[in-house]
């Protein structure tokens, strides 16, 4: 088989990947930025206390890490992308290098307050995607048994807004029982898996960071933007 099996294809388009490209260019090293946000605006909201013991222990790890608060956030096209709560979270979403969704699971899904955030955020700005090639960890609570139904749901949209999200997660059943009268949580297997997957999401942050424009450049938008002109004989 060669080349020329492939009419369809504009070879001078194609960028072959290529291990070098993947290695050669300049190592970030300040601390990574994560950027956190939950899906409850209940006063002892367990889906925000979760996402705290998160950041303590990213910051444990060398990161820099922020909250955008939802409340104030109107609902999605309720208001003018200029409204301050909007342009915030925007903000936040363009200086963050990875970020980390912790939503409660309410009736068989992520919460409408979390899906809210994640709408109000475009997959472009212009020439800028503010989430493409950035680091996602996913976590939900439930008051309830185990369910995965809300991380599965944040995953879908993960891979939506064109980011990396790592295979691991978290899920925490009754979560209520988990968190002690200071927020704090409470050593368990639950703790454990929080620990696991900061960790993870801490190094496929380190691992693509540096490259991240590599990995996400994509020949269909190359093609696009340099359409082809036949030769005039």
């Amino acid at each position: 088989m060669s080349n020329h099996d492939l009419p369809q294809l504009r070879q001078d388009l194609l960028d072959i990947p290529d291990n070098h490209k993947l290695h050669s260019g300049n190592l970030l090293t300040h601390p990574p930025k994560i950027l956190l946000l939950y899906g409850s605006l209940r006063e002892r909201s367990f889906s925000r206390l979760l996402a705290e013991e998160a950041a303590r222990l990213l910051q444990t790890m060398g990161c820099e890490t922020r909250f955008f608060n939802p409340s104030g956030l109107p609902l999605p096209d309720d208001a003018p992308d200029t409204h301050p709560k909007v342009v915030e979270l925007r903000e936040l979403s363009a200086w963050c290098e990875g970020m980390v969704w912790s939503s409660p699971e309410r009736h068989g899904a992520m919460t409408g307050i979390m899906k809210a955030q994640i709408d109000w955020i475009p997959l472009a700005l212009g020439a800028v995607r503010p989430t493409q090639g950035k680091t996602l960890a996913v976590m939900q609570v439930s008051g309830g048994s185990q369910s995965f139904n809300a991380v599965n749901q944040m995953r879908v949209l993960g891979r939506w807004m064109r980011m990396i999200t790592i295979p691991n997660q978290s899920s925490v059943a009754m979560a209520y029982k988990e968190f002690e009268d200071d927020g704090r949580m409470k050593p368990s297997a639950y703790y454990d898996r929080v620990v696991d997957v900061m960790e993870e999401l801490v190094k496929f942050t380190l691992l693509t960071r540096s490259v991240s424009d590599y990995l996400v450049d994509r020949y269909s938008e190359r093609k696009e933007a340099q359409p082809f002109e036949p030769k005039v004989l």
